[in-house]
Parts: structure tokens; C-alpha cells; sequence
């Protein structure tokens, strides 16, 4: 990205670890996302399976691990749309009465013995989604308290949707029954923040004569005259960093579970995150944000997947 562009406009400081996401595919009956950790990157040797000219040969490859903590369905909610103002709302909430009771929650209303209830009345709703708790304790991230998030259904009807949320409730996720080896998928991360920073490095501009007025590493001029005011694109120190970023097209080298995971540690473990514990993913190419940073893992929106998914012939993994 270059720095004074304006393709990322405004650059605000992201609201929350957890990002979100603004767009889903509509492909069959799925969950729609899961999350991740990013562990670090290494490299890969494996076989060249596209059209360029290093066609069936042996290529390195430079990938990220993600290790992927134990998930599960603890709920869904329900939507329906305001007779008023005509916006979406919340409704209604059901919950897993095991999971509610091992997370603490007070309250609960609906659990699974209303299941039946709820789909004699999904007529009134517009919408459900899942609940998802993961358990990020395990891991080498050092966070003791669960991380809960909703995420939707990737189907066409809200039928499709309730019956694969109730068939998966109270039940484990696994990354395996969600994405496949060769996959091509989106994910959406914070990229790393760098704090308050000044228009050299934020924007790079460049630096003023030696003979200037008052500053030097600072903006000359600040706009025209007749203006009468500051447009928004001329380069001022700001918030640089920590934002919402979204890569398409990223391709999934292999899914490991906690057996296969262990074996990509490397000695001493990742710099700054330490061993995978985890299940893992192994991702072609690099993940926005540092280590230990939270990555959504969805369905990637464009057509890469449509004329097949062809797993990876992976030779060696670096450790």
C-alpha cells in the first residue's frame, strides 16, 4: 500500500480485537467463519500446481501458521425487522444449557428443549445466526477468559440456516469440517499499530529545506487560499496502524491437527508467540498484525473455488 494514497480512507483505529465482516458468499450450507491466532510464518518446498512456467516443479513458498483453538456452537440468535423504523434487530436468543452453564451466563430463557418451538415460528424472523465460543486458554496467547462471537450461516433460507445451527449445537467446530487443503479463502485481521506518528512516516512526505521556517519535518503548505478550509487530503500526523484489513484469495497449504500442528513448531518455539498447542492451518503468504493477533478465517467471495479445489503437494516444511 502506498502510504499517501487514498484507497484506505479514513485510516480509524480499529474498535475492537475481534474484526469484523462485512461480506459473505452465499455457497451451499456452512458455517460462515472461525477464528485464529496468528502463530509466525515459515516456508514451504512444494510442487508448482499452477499455469506459470514453473508448472509441476518444486517451488518455496513463503506461509503463515494460524493455530486454531477448540470452538463451539453455544447458541443462536434471532432477527426480525422493525414494524417502525424497519431496521434488523435482535428478537430472540437460545442457548446450549450445558456450554451457558460452563460460561457463566445468567438468565437463560430459551435452551434446547424449545428447539422445536422456534421452527414453528421461524416465519416471523428474518434471520438467524450462530453463537460461537472458542477457548483460546489452551494456547500460547496468554488469555485465561473465552473469546464469544457471532457469525452467520452461509445458506439461501432461514430453514437451511436453523437446521444446520440445531444439528451443531452444543457440538465442537473443527477447521477441518469448515475449509479444505487448497481451499482459497478471505480473512480478516487488524494490521499492526504503530501509534501516534508524524506525516513523514505516516503519509511520506518529504522533508523540508534546511532553511525552513520553524519545522522541518512538517507539511509547507496546508491548501489554497481561497478555500477557506483544510481538505481532508492533505497529509496530517494521525493514528497509524492497527486497522481493519481484509485479504482476498489466500490459499490454505494444509490443515493439521494437534498432532500434525505440533510437528511445525520450530525449536524454541515461534518469536514472540512460543509453541502451537492447537490445531493448525498453514496459509500461502503473510497475515495482517504481529504475532498472537486474532485473524478471521471465511469463505473466500470470489470464484477461485468454482472449477475445483486441488489439495497441495507439499514436500518439506521448514522448522
Amino acid at each position: 500500500m502506498t502510504r499517501g494514497s487514498l484507497q484506505y480512507w479514513p485510516r480509524r483505529r480499529a474498535t475492537g480485537r475481534l474484526p469484523r465482516i462485512r461480506s459473505r458468499p452465499r455457497h451451499g450450507v456452512h458455517l460462515g467463519d472461525i477464528i485464529a491466532y496468528k502463530a509466525g510464518m515459515t516456508n514451504v518446498s512444494m510442487i508448482d500446481d499452477s499455469g506459470s512456467p514453473t508448472k509441476q516443479q518444486e517451488i518455496s513458498r513463503a506461509c503463515t501458521i494460524l493455530d486454531i483453538p477448540s470452538m463451539e456452537i453455544y447458541g443462536m440468535r434471532f432477527y426480525k425487522r422493525g414494524d417502525i423504523n424497519g431496521y434488523r434487530s435482535a428478537s430472540a436468543e437460545l442457548y446450549s444449557k450445558d456450554i451457558a452453564q460452563k460460561l457463566k451466563m445468567k438468565a437463560i430463557k430459551n435452551d434446547e428443549s424449545k428447539l422445536e418451538s422456534f421452527k414453528q415460528r421461524l416465519g416471523e424472523f428474518i434471520d438467524v445466526t450462530a453463537l460461537i465460543v472458542a477457548y483460546p486458554k489452551a494456547l500460547s496467547i496468554e488469555q485465561n477468559h473465552p473469546e464469544r462471537f457471532e457469525t452467520s450461516v452461509n445458506a439461501k433460507s432461514i430453514e437451511d440456516k436453523f437446521a444446520f445451527i440445531s444439528s451443531h449445537l452444543g457440538k465442537e467446530i473443527r477447521a477441518s469440517e469448515v475449509f479444505k487443503p487448497g481451499e482459497y479463502i478471505d480473512l480478516v485481521s487488524i494490521s499492526t499499530g504503530k501509534g501516534w506518528q508524524g506525516t513523514i512516516k505516516r503519509f511520506g512526505t518529504a522533508r523540508l529545506n534546511h532553511k525552513a521556517t520553524q519545522k522541518v519535518r512538517h507539511i509547507g503548505v496546508m491548501g489554497s487560499m481561497g478555500i477557506g478550509r483544510v481538505l481532508y487530503t492533505v497529509p496530517h500526523a494521525g493514528q497509524m496502524g492497527f486497522n481493519y484489513r481484509t485479504e482476498r484469495n489466500k490459499r490454505i497449504l494444509g490443515i493439521f491437527d494437534k498432532e500434525g500442528a505440533a510437528k511445525l513448531n520450530k525449536s524454541g518455539g515461534f518469536n514472540n508467540y512460543g509453541v502451537i498447542k492447537g490445531s493448525a492451518i498453514l496459509l500461502d503468504g503473510s497475515v495482517p498484525g504481529p504475532a498472537k493477533r486474532l485473524v478471521r478465517i471465511k469463505e473466500s467471495n470470489g470464484n477461485l473455488n468454482v472449477k475445483g479445489i486441488k489439495e497441495p503437494k507439499i514436500v518439506d516444511i521448514n522448522r
